[in-house]
């Protein structure tokens, strides 16, 4: 029987270092939600669709073949973006491009299809309240705003910090507000702070949590 790991939370949480190692550990397939709606919002950037444009945004998200590999390489319609898509102007595009209804529809469906066969580990930022809303384990991951600009530091050195900041703080109100699927932490999700901790104790937290919900037998 197909599991799914539901992980959501905000940017900087660590959500995808994190999903990435559940997967491994527990040899599940690793779904990164977030590099689907940043390819769209590549493809869209080339081919100067605006983010206010539904109709063409939507056609894109419906007619892209993402591919997520092996080692997180990311696929777009055959060509390697793994790097493209993780700059801050794709960040912040990507932002705008999934509070479109109709292009969260399109990609929710490919991920709903990528889990159909095989267990999953899935992160994003509504997962466990709109994807997949029984999933068998469901992980609210947060993070203090100070832990989250030091992770994205970390991750973009040539960034201040003041900047990082606003850019945090305006995405999450985007992600929080939009009429969309906003992010919100599902009612049976179990919520862990990661502030302070190694991705080892993470890790150890969530697969606590994993086995205790696993061996309850909740629905899938």
């Amino acid at each position: 029987m197909a599991h799914v790991i539901a992980i959501d939370g905000p940017a900087g949480a660590g959500k995808s270092t994190i999903a990435r190692r559940l997967a491994e550990r527990l040899g599940y397939t690793y779904i990164d939600t977030g590099a689907m709606y940043r390819s769209v919002a590549l493809w869209a950037l080339r081919q100067n669709v605006s983010p206010d444009d539904a109709f063409r945004l939507e056609q894109l998200a419906v007619a892209a073949e993402i591919g997520l590999l092996a080692q997180a390489r990311v696929h777009l319609n055959g060509e390697d973006v793994t790097e493209a898509i993780r700059t801050p102007e794709i960040s912040a595009a990507a932002s705008k491009v999934a509070a479109v209804a109709a292009v969260r529809a399109a990609l929710v469906e490919k991920q709903r299809r990528l889990a159909e066969r095989e267990s999953v580990v899935m992160e994003g930022r509504d997962i466990g309240t709109v994807v997949f809303p029984n999933a068998r384990v469901k992980i609210y991951l947060d993070a203090d705003e100070g832990e989250r600009v030091r992770r994205r530091s970390e991750q973009q050195p040539g960034v201040s910090a003041g900047q990082l900041s606003a850019e945090l703080a305006e995405r999450d109100a985007r992600d929080r507000s939009r009429v969309e699927s906003p992010l919100v932490q599902a009612p049976d999700a179990a919520y862990l702070n990661s502030t302070g901790l190694t991705p080892e104790e993470v890790e150890e937290a969530i697969l606590r949590i994993v086995r205790a919900r696993i061996s309850n037998g909740k629905e899938h």
